[in-house]
């Protein structure tokens, strides 16, 4: 396990802020006409905008909200994958990202070459890969697909193989972003039993999901968003009752 900030909060976010272009439209003749405005229009929104919050160590925490109301850009922000345009975001410790899951594999490499390479591209010696290739592998159920092109695995084997990985970075910080809704039965009960045995070890838990039972199973803590801002920082089943008023799913 690498080493973890003991004396202050693991995570800081404060006033933390990132906008986003919906893209760019031509002005129509009529526009331009009566505007006088010339060349194209850029709108903007903010997917998350004034949150602050601070987390300490062995926190585990759920994030809520509708679909598009910064969720996931918030995991993506303590990851270090985004940064903000207002505010800061402070992590003292590595983070295993369980977000996109999939991304970063290379097609054409083999399953054996995957594995190597994405290990060490998330900090991992070659002494720690080689120590824990084989575990990956039993995890994943994936030897007889060693030396396949990763792109020949099916979507199911691909995610196996991506969180058997991640979930062996053993960094103070995990991240997991709606992974658990995929797989089958059988090894989403692997990853409730890594995961559990991760944040039993001290891990900081950082879940989005809209899974409720899987919220109330590993999260104490939870984050309600709305619209890009914090609406309620509580117990995880107060941030789940709060949600669901809000959004009619409670009458």
């Amino acid at each position: 396990m690498h080493p973890v900030a003991t004396d202050g909060p693991i995570i800081t976010v404060e006033d933390a802020g990132i906008s986003f272009s919906t893209g760019k439209r031509h002005r129509s003749a009529r526009e331009f006409l009566f505007t006088g405005s010339r060349g194209q229009q850029v709108r903007q929104f903010w997917a998350l905008r004034d949150v602050s919050f601070e987390v300490d160590a062995g926190e585990t925490i759920g994030v809520v909200g509708a679909n598009g109301q910064g969720k996931s850009t918030l995991l993506k922000l303590i990851a270090g994958v985004l940064l903000p345009d207002r505010g800061r975001v402070d992590v003292r410790g590595g983070v295993a990202p369980l977000i996109e899951i999939t991304g970063g594999f290379v097609g054409d490499l083999s399953v054996r070459e995957n594995i190597r390479l994405t290990a060490g591209l998330h900090g991992m010696t070659r002494a720690e890969i080689d120590a824990r290739f084989d575990e990956i592998v039993d995890f994943a159920e994936i030897e007889d697909f060693l030396d396949a092109p990763y792109k020949h695995l099916s979507s199911g084997m691909k995610v196996r193989v991506a969180f058997a990985v991640v979930s062996r970075l053993e960094e103070p910080i995990l991240l997991v972003d709606e992974v658990l809704a995929v797989g089958d039965a059988a090894f989403r009960k692997k990853c409730y039993a890594r995961i559990e045995e991760m944040t039993r070890g001290g891990t900081t838990l950082f879940v989005v999901s809209h899974n409720e039972a899987d919220l109330r199973r590993f999260c104490g803590r939870g984050i309600y968003l709305a619209k890009g801002g914090l609406v309620f920082d509580g117990p995880m089943e107060e941030a789940l009752e709060r949600y669901g008023s809000d959004s009619g799913l409670l009458r």
